[in-house]
């Protein structure tokens, strides 16, 4: 008998494969097909790095899928599995500095581009995690875009994306995490969690803090420097 986990990952995969073989059967048969999705979007410190993938139609890890409902060490597995397995994998960043400049939208957008401009064949069609797509690479005339709500838990391809994703972006913050030990990237990845926040108020941003997503600290000052001057109430 097959275990009931193993049994629920086989159909879960299934489902994931079947997603992307009716969006395009023939550009998944051929592996053309492409996922593309992002990690870092919302944290206050690091880069946001997008991954593109292209994966053969036999492809069978079946604990591939949403890196967010991945445990770690099977991330890392199903990362070192899609880069020894994919047909391309393309990764690409954009900087904390960069991102305060154009928007962390426009940051996402322009990292799917990069991501998918590092791939070594050129897609029949992209899979894209969420509402927006972005601009084709130059010479891609020809490539369908595809955006797919949710699609890292409805796409093989953007599953693939999302797990490289997030664990170069992990790697990367555990480096950054040796240059700045104080403010703990190793265990919150730059998110905004209770000790990121106190670390911020005590040391102030590093440069690898997005500034644009700092802004309670000026706004806590503030309330601070209001409360000081604030007249006392008569009584």
């Amino acid at each position: 008998m097959v275990p009931r986990g193993d049994a629920e990952r086989a159909e879960r995969l299934e489902r994931l494969r079947a997603f992307d073989r009716d969006t395009d059967p023939e550009a998944w048969a051929v592996g053309l097909l492409a996922g593309v999705d992002e990690a870092g979007v919302g944290p206050l410190a690091g880069p946001v790095v997008a991954a593109a993938v292209l994966l053969p139609h036999d492809f069978d890890l079946a604990e591939v899928f949403d890196s967010k409902r991945v445990g770690a060490a099977a991330r890392r597995r199903c990362e070192r599995a899609i880069r020894a397995r994919a047909l391309g994998v393309g990764v690409a960043r954009v900087s904390p500095a960069r991102i305060d400049r154009i928007n962390v939208l426009r940051a996402m957008l322009l990292a799917h581009r990069r991501a998918l401009a590092a791939l070594a064949a050129v897609p029949q069609v992209v899979l894209v995690d969420g509402r927006r797509a972005p601009r084709p690479p130059a010479g891609w005339d020809a490539t369908r875009f595809v955006t797919v709500v949710g699609g890292d838990g409805r796409s093989l391809a953007i599953a693939a994306a999302s797990i490289v994703a997030k664990e170069t972006r992990d790697r990367i913050m555990r480096r950054l995490d040796r240059r700045f030990p104080e403010y703990g990237f190793r265990h919150h990845k730059g998110y905004a969690s209770a000790a990121h926040r106190e670390a911020l108020r005590r040391h102030g941003p590093s440069p690898v803090h997005r500034a644009s997503f700092c802004g309670f600290l000026e706004a806590e000052k503030a309330a601070a420097r209001q409360g000081r001057l604030a007249f006392p109430v008569p009584v």
